[in-house]
């Protein structure tokens, strides 16, 4: 490895709730093509290890899925964080490191900024959930920027207890016109359906409340400490741009020596991977 290569920086990528690293393939590469690593991550019980029941495939049986037991039933922000943190030790030693979180994935790359700040060049939230002032999306659900999402119409994709479950299980597999039509609004609006519909059916169904309900809060002395960029996307309906910018607002208050480097697209929640040249751009620039 060349010293010019070893200062390029690998951008670590954490996905957000009921995705995996698939997601990241058009982002991944755009970098390749401008020369930069990249890994993307399988958070604990995502990816390969995902649980697809047979009760969710076609014909489908709710009532069982209803109370499959869910193998992400236990896995906490912890999990999460450690397993992230144990790539980025790894990855760091080719080099610097860019920590890049996306929606619920922004709990997790937090926590990691917390317990290992020093490895890490900088963080990048990409609509992301970066808590400062409350711990998680169930407590930023209150807070009047949160109004215009639409995040609780997709209540109604539930199948089972999550109480009893330890998960939320959303039936992506649904045929639901009207429920799949609320997907898309608060999740990929922009998208034809034939690109919508791919992104449903790598979504996974379950997502643990260990993780929804932690505290991934961020703290001034660790992960405050590094330098941090935001991309905002206008068009989001999950994490409206009121509740993005509330974020931002908070984290730079928290540390107003060290701001938010910030960023904005014209984009959904999820639609940022249609226009994966623009974000790979952006991640470009910030890696100079």
């Amino acid at each position: 490895m060349t010293s010019a290569t070893a200062a390029r920086p690998t951008f670590v990528l954490v996905h957000g709730s009921g995705g995996s690293s698939y997601m990241w393939a058009p982002v991944q590469r755009e970098l390749a093509l401008l020369g930069h690593r990249s890994l993307a991550v399988d958070l604990p019980g995502h990816g390969p290890d995902a649980q697809y029941p047979l009760a969710y495939q076609a014909p489908q049986d709710l009532d069982a899925l209803a109370v499959e037991p869910s193998t992400l039933a236990g896995v906490t922000l912890r999990d999460n964080a450690d397993m992230v943190a144990d790539t980025v030790r790894r990855v760091a030693e080719h080099g610097p490191v860019v920590l890049v979180g996306t929606s619920l994935g922004g709990m997790t790359t937090t926590v990691v900024g917390n317990e290992i700040p020093g490895l890490i060049d900088r963080t990048v939230s990409i609509s992301a959930w970066s808590c400062v002032r409350r711990g998680n999306p169930i407590e930023y659900m209150a807070v009047p920027e949160c109004a215009d999402s639409l995040f609780a119409g997709l209540v109604a994709f539930n199948v089972g207890d999550p109480s009893v479950l330890g998960v939320g299980r959303s039936n992506y597999r649904t045929a639901d016109p009207d429920l799949l039509a609320t997907l898309k609004a608060a999740t990929m609006a922009e998208a034809t359906d034939a690109q919508f519909m791919a992104l449903v059916n790598i979504l996974q169904p379950d997502e643990s409340m260990a993780v929804i309900g932690g505290d991934g809060r961020g703290h001034a002395d660790t992960w405050g400490t590094i330098p941090r960029s935001y991309i905002r996307l206008t068009n989001d309906r999950s994490i409206p741009l009121a509740l993005q910018d509330l974020l931002i607002a908070e984290a730079d208050e928290l540390t107003p020596d060290n701001p938010y480097d910030v960023h904005t697209l014209e984009s959904s929640h999820a639609g940022f991977v249609l226009q994966a040249p623009k974000v790979a751009g952006i991640l470009d620039g910030l890696a100079l």
